[in-house]
């Protein structure tokens, strides 16, 4: 692997002007279909900013960034040579390394639920998994995936059964919920909690030049910083956390990934600071882990021109601590 500095990136964030909030407003919106794919936003007024986008490879401890107090880290773990671009594949066989590598690294009951495939070339030319959706094109936005409303509500659903947009309703469980109510219920309590972790991994045999993740130090972000970012599918509505520049965020990547290494993203931990005190306090104040890592994909630097197109999977689990 090519030894590589810190590189100049750039990222998009939604501009100054846009009010933050930490709870649902319907100013900021996006409408998706019952496949997964856009049809129109409003109220989105984004700005590109070029950032240093640091180089996570070369930290040394204690400054390596981790999954608890930082929000993403770095797992060497072998791929397995599955057909990543069939449907029922992923969710059978590898749902359940994912769910090992998650359960290894947090302790807890680990359950997968969910999947995209990205690519910009995959998307552009309408390519699709084996029996299940359309494949998506990496996210240039700077977001969480969760906020303090939509992450105990996803938790609450998956006790149901899979609506139209849920990924596992073409499979054996659809006719029952994936985690047991009274173990959903408990997490949720004061002395529960649950995490989503994000399961990222390159999938092709060539390391990842374009489009690679910028990821931020979860103790970096600040409530004001945040924007809830409505999505509105035909059976509900979901929320991500987008998020405004500010000077202290620091963002880093992790060069040249191969399909034998997985990265753990944090999309939300309920026993972070900032879920903990309803968004009152930031993360970094509470002197544990993060809630959750802001991430984006973004356009490095110096990329030579025919460098292959990005191809990566990632998978979403539900941790209960």
């Amino acid at each position: 692997m090519t030894t590589t500095a810190n590189r100049l990136g750039s990222l998009k964030f939604l501009t100054p002007e846009t009010r933050s909030s930490l709870h649902r407003n319907d100013l900021v919106r996006m409408v998706r279909d019952e496949r997964g794919n856009f049809v129109e936003s409003l109220g989105v007024s984004t700005e590109e900013r070029p950032l240093v986008i640091g180089d996570a490879r070369q930290l040394a401890s204690p400054e390596r960034m981790s999954l608890q107090q930082n929000g993403f880290e770095l797992l060497d773990a072998p791929a397995v040579s599955y057909d990543f671009l069939d449907h029922d594949c992923v969710i059978s066989r590898y749902y359940r390394d994912c769910e090992e590598l998650v359960a290894a690294c947090t302790g807890g009951r680990v359950w997968a639920f969910d999947h995209n495939v990205r690519s910009a070339s995959g998307q552009a030319d309408k390519r699709r998994e084996k029996g299940g959706q359309d494949v998506q094109a990496p996210a240039h936005i700077v977001h969480g995936d969760y906020t303090l409303r939509s992450a105990p509500e996803r938790l609450m659903q998956l006790t149901q059964p899979p609506s139209v947009n849920d990924t596992l309703r073409s499979t054996s469980q659809a006719q029952q919920g994936l985690i047991p109510q009274d173990a959903a219920t408990q997490a949720l309590s004061d002395s529960g909690r649950f995490s989503i972790i994000n399961v990222w991994r390159n999938i092709q045999d060539v390391p990842v030049l374009t489009h690679p993740l910028a990821l931020g130090d979860g103790l970096k972000m600040e409530p004001e910083d945040l924007v809830v970012f409505e999505i509105h599918m035909p059976d509900r509505i979901g929320e991500n956390y987008w998020s405004k520049y500010h000077e202290q965020q620091k963002f880093y990547y992790y060069p040249e990934m191969t399909r034998n290494e997985a990265l753990l993203i944090k999309q939300w931990d309920s026993g972070g600071m900032l879920a903990r005190t309803a968004g009152e306090q930031a993360d970094h104040r509470g002197g544990g882990g993060c809630t959750f890592s802001f991430h984006s994909a973004f356009h490095p630097q110096h990329t030579p021109k025919d460098a292959p197109d990005r191809w990566s999977i990632e998978v979403r689990c539900v941790v209960i601590h």
